[in-house]
């Protein structure tokens, strides 16, 4: 043994100064970890405040602009769609220019190009700023699933992922509870400026808190390997089915917040624009849903966790139907218990399983997630005019049984020798 080892003390080993220099990922209990995940809580909640806080005005806009349910959803699908679209273009951009910076200029966009909204003159100027926002917040979500896969810890990374989504859940709802009691004391053009500065000051506080990328490494273009990854996701066993999931958990999710405003507008329960706010305090279910799900999924494993969710979705969903407004109070907070559950476990399945590419694998899932959104949320608009609640229902009955048997074969996934799912 070399002289300057054995003067070391009994059980100490010299290291390798040049594997010092990796720095660790955050660990659960540190400051670092407090603020990222403060941070992309922050980032979460700007993201669905924006996204979907013009879910409730949908009414207001069928009464304004003389729209079909249908029509008005174009207020929610055109940034969803736009989004879907462009976060493989952003996921490419994240590998290339880095995590942070992009998710920075994402929500910095997002909150300008609401404020712009609140002066829109007509649905169709609407739309356009609608679809421009689901472009330029496309960088945030395709980013934030691969830095945190990135710089947490794999123990404490689903409870990461489901603060994350604990954002979401609270932007989601404040949002919507927001727009629609401010639409019914002022106006919709108040309601939506006020989303925007919201994001301003959201997108502040991610940029100050968030940690820099310390795992990050900058990937140009590289048009074979990017085909070559997009192989190498879509032949994994298990990420194609997670990808299936997002698209039809999202899709249903969406579809009935869409239509909610319209069942309890009408005959039996005749609730006001400001009474429909207060059901989406239901979005704190959403939170607990999600941190709930994390945890439980790093202790005994996500294949065992992820089939539930979409179960009580099903549960909730049939509670619906009811003519009491406190059955469907109840069903819809179980639904929405579900379903960030379901998100949160199938999101952060998706980081633990990729080799490489993570930020392509995101922007694959949301991709789908986005898709659904968008093309289900639409479709359950036809349905409603097809048969009002009773058809939209039965919709996304359908498809809750096809995302359950998913769900039910992912148990049956091998994990890959190097992950811990």
């Amino acid at each position: 043994m070399p002289a300057a080892a054995a003067a070391l003390p009994a059980g100490m080993m010299k290291t390798n100064p040049i594997e010092n220099l990796a720095p660790m990922k955050l660990q659960a209990g540190t400051s670092a970890f407090r603020r990222a995940n403060g941070a992309m809580f922050f980032g979460g909640l700007s993201t669905f405040a924006l996204l979907y806080g013009f879910q409730p005005l949908m009414l207001v806009f069928s009464d304004v602009f003389q729209l079909s349910p249908a029509q008005a959803s174009g207020v929610v699908s055109a940034s969803t769609g736009a989004l879907a679209i462009s976060l493989i273009p952003a996921s490419l951009a994240a590998d290339r220019f880095g995590r942070k910076p992009l998710m920075n200029l994402a929500l910095a966009l997002a909150a300008i190009l609401t404020v712009l909204s609140a002066f829109a003159q007509s649905f169709g100027q609407l739309l356009i700023l609608r679809t421009l926002l689901g472009v330029a917040m496309s960088g945030l979500p395709a980013a934030a699933m691969a830095y945190l896969s990135e710089e947490i810890e794999p123990q404490s990374l689903g409870q990461s992922m489901g603060l994350y989504i604990a954002g979401s859940a609270l932007g989601g709802m404040s949002a919507r509870f927001l727009s629609s009691a401010l639409a019914g004391m002022y106006s919709w053009q108040f309601a939506v400026g006020t989303l925007g500065a919201i994001g301003l000051v959201s997108a502040f506080f991610f940029w100050k808190f968030l940690p820099p990328s310390r795992h990050f490494k900058s990937t140009p273009l590289n048009v074979e390997m990017f085909v070559s990854d997009l192989k190498l996701h879509f032949s994994d066993r298990g990420l194609r089915w997670l990808f299936a999931v997002s698209f039809t958990l999202m899709g249903c999710f969406v579809s009935l917040y869409n239509y909610l405003a319209y069942r309890l507008s009408a005959a039996p329960f005749g609730l006001s624009h400001s009474q429909i706010g207060l059901v989406f305090t239901l979005y704190l279910l959403g939170m607990v849903g999600s941190t709930w799900s994390g945890k439980w999924a790093d202790k005994i494993g996500r294949r065992n966790v992820l089939w539930i969710m979409p179960l009580l979705m099903v549960v909730g969903l049939l509670f619906t139907l009811a003519n009491s407004l406190w059955i469907v109070m109840i069903g819809v907070g179980v639904f929405t218990f579900g379903f960030f559950g379901a998100h949160s476990v199938a999101s952060s399945w998706v980081g633990r399983r990729v080799p490489r590419a993570r930020a392509l694998a995101s922007a694959l899932y949301l991709f789908f997630y986005y898709l659904g959104s968008s093309m289900l949320g639409t479709t359950s608009g036809l349905m409603w005019g097809l048969g009002h609640w009773t058809a939209v229902a039965g919709f996304l009955f359908l498809i809750l049984m096809v995302s359950t048997s998913i769900a039910i074969h992912l148990r049956k996934l091998q994990p890959l020798p190097t992950s811990q799912i």
